[in-house]
């Protein structure tokens, strides 16, 4: 009994509920947060050589790291989320094959995009915004980047396959081993070896494959379900489908984001660096309630996937209750304290008036934001969660294509606080989106045993 107690499967199948929320999202939480700081390590150590190109240079290539954990958030998020169903019906051995793909298909999908990328380099850069200053930095930036860039794939493939079963302290663990690798890795090969941007990148995918590597022993020497899953690597068409029509939804959000900050900064950047460094300031400030919540809603994903599977609705309705009380609880709390104490916080990263001032402004309009972003991350969570292809794809499209229109329109008649109220303005809106495609979902809960099929159950066909 003691045991069962403490296995992963124990807090997705029968825990009390805020016993098995705090086992699965507290260390997302914690590793969320650790992971901010993984972010800015690099720059950090290339700040020392006081050297504006070689900072540019990875400022620049930041979109790489972003396609590349997309990659990785595709074969992840489809297949992690296919594999928990797969637990939910007991189906452990279809779930090794599919993790086993997902290892695989994610090592070869790092090396094609490398061999892409390599012949298409210098349009790459130019894409990238380099100019005559940045582009020789840029370039090595990238290619070093593209050719290790397989690890980063494979790492966050398997992150989100050790996280299927529940495991979120040994997905604490892998962040854990990448950011001190990168504490190791980052001086050594930009200070002490000389290796400036290649190194910085270099230290990157080393820091990613340490952590894989770490994945790999836990998934196939301690996982519960998983043991033995290197073995396989082949799987049916339909399984392909199933892992793609949910991980789909990971590169299109990649893709708008990107899109997201170039125009951004193209609309920004009309109005002064004043208003380019107090958007950086806000959203530094914005991203804590943001990782917060993002940890409990991902640390979440397998109990969704599970009760859903299992058809233990009330207990994925109980799970969906506590998360947004408590996404909504840690909004409200973080919006408030912020709010207050705006002046003083803004001014921890900058003393120009110019920026303090525009900066108290856009953090009003992102802290609206916020209160609205750990919603939408979690309606979109649940989605892919319970295998609804359809509502992840729209949500996806909606946070990403909306922006487009919203910010060009609102530039237009409202200028300057167009800009700043864009993203706040298209937050809003998607999070009403998904609160009515959740809505509707949520009919479909009512009666899945009285002869509809369920969609994402293996074995069945959708719901209509």
């Amino acid at each position: 009994m003691m045991a069962k107690k403490m296995s992963n499967q124990y807090y997705l199948e029968s825990a009390p509920m805020k016993k098995a929320i705090a086992h699965l999202s507290i260390p997302m939480m914690i590793g969320m947060s650790v992971g901010t700081v993984y972010n800015v390590i690099n720059a950090y150590f290339i700040g020392l050589l006081h050297n504006t190109g070689m900072l540019t240079a990875i400022t620049l290539g930041l979109p790489i790291f972003t396609v590349l954990m997309a990659f990785g958030n595709v074969l992840g998020v489809g297949g992690g989320t296919f594999v928990t169903r797969l637990a939910g019906q007991k189906e452990t051995e279809k779930g090794k094959r599919i993790a086993g793909y997902t290892f695989y298909a994610s090592i070869i999908a790092g090396l094609v995009i490398a061999l892409i990328a390599f012949a298409a380099v210098n349009p790459i850069v130019q894409l990238l915004g380099a100019d005559a200053a940045t582009a020789h930095f840029t370039k090595t930036y990238t290619l070093t980047l593209f050719a290790g860039g397989f690890a980063i794939v494979l790492n966050f493939a398997l992150e989100q396959m050790v996280r299927s079963e529940g495991a979120s302290k040994e997905s604490m663990y892998g962040i854990f081993v990448s950011t001190a690798l990168s504490l190791i890795f980052d001086p050594l090969f930009i200070l002490v070896l000389d290796w400036h941007v290649a190194g910085a990148a270099l230290a990157m995918c080393l820091a990613n494959l340490g952590s894989a590597i770490y994945y790999v022993y836990y998934l196939d020497r301690k996982s519960e379900n998983l043991r033995g899953f290197l073995k396989y690597y082949r799987i049916s068409l339909k399984d392909k489908l199933e892992i793609y029509k949910i991980g789909i939804s990971e590169l299109l959000l990649a893709a708008f984001m990107i899109v997201t900050t170039l125009l951004l900064n193209n609309y920004s950047i009309q109005y002064g660096e004043s208003v380019v460094a107090g958007f950086g300031v806000a959203l530094r400030i914005v991203q804590i309630p943001e990782f917060l919540s993002m940890g409990l809603f991902l640390g979440l994903i397998p109990l969704f996937a599970y009760t859903y599977s299992s058809k233990n609705i009330p207990r994925l309705q109980s799970g969906i209750r506590h998360a947004f009380l408590y996404i909504g609880s840690m909004a409200v709390l973080f919006v408030g304290l912020v709010y207050v104490f705006r002046g003083p916080v803004i001014s921890w990263f900058s003393n120009d008036p110019s920026v303090l001032e525009m900066g108290a402004y856009i953090i009003g309009a992102m802290l609206v934001s916020a209160l609205f972003n750990g919603f939408t991350g979690l309606f979109t969570s649940i989605f892919q969660a319970t295998g609804q292809g359809i509502p992840t794809a729209i949500m996806s499209i909606t946070q990403g294509v909306l922006y487009i229109p919203v910010i060009i329109l609102l530039h237009k008649f409202f200028g300057l606080h167009g800009v700043i109220w864009s993203m706040t303005v298209t937050e809003v809106i998607t999070s009403v989106m998904g609160l009515v495609l959740f809505m509707i979902f949520s009919r479909k809960l009512k009666n899945p045993d009285q002869g509809e099929e369920i969609e994402g159950v293996p074995g069945t066909s959708p719901v209509i």
